[in-house]
């Protein structure tokens, strides 16, 4: 399935927010893209125009294409709880997220390709799509054959040195496992999404 593949820092600036993570070059020039950039007269946006952006902003956020977007939208939906919140919280559940929140990747595109690659198993078993959708109590490792890679270890070394820990997953970095624990709740979600913004969209 196709993925964007463009210049990430150009996207950030494009929505105000280094969505791909941190990014030396946004901070120098948080302004939008383009020669008129830091000139351009920001008009009045409409409603529709923030909701679309905001989708967007979550598409992109998450790696997330339209279809399998609504879809997600759809599934959450049907679901107990505050629509907008249950949606970030499958986006949340996606393997390739945790892994990336597990910090075996440094980005989410590099979790989608070790996932892809066959390096990452769940529940002993390997498992290669990166939408795989993850439920309380799942365990997540680095594959035994993979443990050694060089983009793996020098990663897990750096989260070891520098924890990044997000409550509803626990980390093993002598297995080189976690655990993910429940759904977050949106005070735990760092993301700077409007998920308002989304639900509103979608119910028009």
């Amino acid at each position: 399935m196709a993925r964007y593949t463009g210049p990430t820092t150009k996207k950030a600036r494009s929505f105000g927010d280094p969505i791909f993570g941190f990014d030396k070059s946004f901070e120098r020039r948080k302004y939008p893209p383009g020669q008129h950039g830091q000139t351009r007269k920001k008009k009045q946006a409409s409603n529709y125009s923030l909701q679309l952006t905001e989708k967007q902003k979550a598409k992109y956020t998450y790696g997330v294409l339209e279809r399998q977007f609504r879809k997600t939208f759809v599934s959450a939906t049907r679901r107990h709880g505050v629509t907008g919140e249950v949606l970030l919280q499958l986006l949340e559940a996606r393997l390739d997220n945790t892994v990336y929140r597990l910090g075996i990747a440094p980005t989410r595109r590099g979790a989608r390709q070790l996932v892809g690659h066959r390096h990452v198993t769940v529940n002993g078993k390997v498992v290669n799509i990166p939408s795989y959708s993850l439920k309380p109590g799942d365990v997540v490792s680095v594959r035994g054959k993979s443990r050694s890679l060089e983009i793996v270890t020098i990663q897990v070394g750096a989260k070891t040195n520098n924890i990044r820990q997000f409550g509803w997953l626990e980390w093993n970095p002598d297995k080189m496992q976690g655990v993910f624990l429940a759904y977050p709740q949106r005070d735990q979600i760092p993301e700077r999404i409007n998920e308002q913004l989304i639900v509103e969209l979608y119910s028009k």
